[in-house]
């Protein structure tokens, strides 16, 4: 198969299997979204999702995230780990919300970037789930998978990125992120598949006999 053939038939073996890919973390609306995001920084979203209702009792909009102490965020976020950090985050990213943006989340990519805490991807995801534009959010795992279904040559995730937007339709983008990360998780995971165990990575290297590492 070249590039182009793996890829259809990538996309096409995604629809049948998740034609309609729920959002993995629980949120309200952008802002509660922005802030779960951020927590499922090397945390899972099932942990995050446990966590959040706690946070968002405590200040669901950043006006009242604002005026919280970071050691109030702190406290309840603790399972998602990294807890001082992203308090700190959230309460500054609220703060700079409300300052600068009249206390709605910008859509805008880069406004978005701004904001403490935030890279690219969680800007990304932000665009995509929130606001519906399209994007295409990499992290390390989309970026293992794209690795081992010959997708890209790329050793960080945004040129990974960039190589998915070049492969498949700018309308697949938002959606396709979504069943990438779910097949992932059921089928292509870091240890159950080397890029030689599951159906995907079988049909587009039938020949391969050798665990695919990933490059960073």
């Amino acid at each position: 198969m070249t590039r182009r053939e793996r890829a259809a038939f990538i996309d096409a073996r995604l629809k049948e299997l998740y034609p309609s890919p729920p959002v993995p973390l629980d949120h309200r609306d952008p802002y509660t979204l922005l802030v779960a995001v951020l927590l499922s920084a090397q945390c899972t979203d099932k942990r995050v999702n446990q966590v959040t209702p706690l946070l968002f009792d405590l200040a669901d909009n950043p006006s009242a995230m604002a005026r919280q102490e970071v050691a109030a965020i702190e406290r309840i976020i603790r399972p998602c780990g990294l807890a001082p950090a992203k308090a700190r985050a959230i309460r500054g990213l609220s703060e700079q919300l409300v300052e600068r943006f009249d206390g709605r989340v910008p859509v805008d990519l880069q406004d978005l970037e701004s904001l403490p805490g935030v890279g690219h991807k969680t800007a990304s995801v932000v665009m995509a789930q929130a606001f519906g534009l399209p994007s295409f959010p990499v992290d390390t795992h989309i970026h293992r998978l794209a690795q081992r279904w010959g997708l890209t040559r790329g050793t960080n995730v945004r040129q990974t990125e960039l190589d998915l937007k070049r492969l498949f339709p700018r309308e697949r983008w938002n959606e396709l992120h979504l069943q990438i990360i779910y097949y992932g998780r059921e089928f292509c995971t870091a240890r159950g598949c080397d890029g030689t165990v599951c159906e995907i990575c079988r049909t587009c290297f039938p020949n391969r006999r050798t665990p695919v590492a990933t490059r960073r």
